[in-house]
């Protein structure tokens, strides 16, 4: 049995998400010109530091909202006191960003971007409309942070690869704002609303416009892997006579990987080896610690 205080961290740190993560950054730095891959060990080390810290603090900041609406987080149920989940969220903030400043100055800055980013989205996003837009900022910035890692830089394509992972976290992200609320509403005040399902389809749409000749050809077989899984992922809520927002979400959120693999399509077949292990892994992981 895991200790009850690891399996608290675990949960606050929503690490059944870290491999998507993990294949934002490989793939970044694959379109920013996957050269110095001793670096990757304190890009990897970096961003999961912010990804945690952010996730700690997401509970920090939500903690009211939790006692009336998510019960089960650590916070509410006394497994941790708020002013620790503070404390660690903000030391791992720290930790992760001397990480990025340590792979240089580039780097470095854009990670302090992504801090900013990270803070605002937790601070606000239960406040505003637009949080899911300030989600997907932070998972291109990720891109971003890894692209810079590379010989090219942040080039053209790994901007625009890195947007369309914003765009499908965006939709998500609308979709994930049923999850606390009863399967009746689910239904009833049009939280499920159809719009969202355009942005899960961008990456794919991209991925087909940017690459052409051979390289369609992968496009197109993961392509059909990624819409597929989109699919599968949206059935629990769009067709089922019961929603489950939850289910739908951590589908589409071990997807990410899908994505990451699309842009990245043109790579040599021994990396989608790697990406098949992180989809898998992000699956395995949800079913021990929950994705959201």
């Amino acid at each position: 049995m895991v200790p009850q205080i690891l399996r608290t961290l675990l949960v606050l740190g929503r690490v059944s998400n870290l491999p998507t993560v993990w294949s934002n950054c490989l793939a970044g730095w694959l379109l920013g010109g996957d050269a110095n891959p001793q670096r990757l060990p304190f890009l990897l080390a970096g961003t999961t530091l912010l990804y945690v810290g952010g996730m700690f603090l997401n509970d920090a900041f939500d903690a009211e909202f939790d006692r009336a609406h998510r019960k089960e987080r650590p916070i509410p149920v006394g497994a941790i006191s708020a002013a620790a989940v503070w404390g660690c969220g903000f030391a791992y903030l720290l930790a992760g960003a001397a990480c990025l400043f340590f792979l240089g100055q580039g780097t470095g800055v854009i990670g302090i971007v992504l801090v900013l980013c990270i803070l605002l989205y937790d601070w606000i996003h239960k406040r505003v409309t637009f949080g899911p837009f300030l989600m997907g900022a932070c998972r291109t910035l990720v891109y971003l942070v890894a692209a810079s890692c590379g010989a090219q830089g942040v080039t053209g394509w790994a901007i625009w690869s890195g947007v369309a992972l914003g765009i499908y976290v965006i939709g998500l992200s609308y979709l994930a704002r049923g999850e606390s609320r009863p399967a009746p509403e689910q239904k009833e005040d049009g939280v499920l609303r159809y719009w969202p399902l355009l942005f899960l389809v961008t990456p794919l749409g991209l991925a087909l416009i940017l690459n052409a000749n051979g390289y369609r050809e992968g496009a197109l077989l993961i392509g059909a892997v990624f819409l597929v899984w989109v699919v599968k992922s949206l059935r629990y809520t769009l067709w089922a006579t019961e929603p489950n927002v939850g289910r739908t979400v951590s589908g589409l959120l071990a997807g990410i990987v899908l994505v990451d693999w699309l842009a990245v399509c043109y790579a040599p077949k021994d990396w989608g080896f790697i990406f098949i292990g992180l989809f898998l892994s992000a699956l395995l992981f949800q079913k021990f610690v929950p994705a959201t």
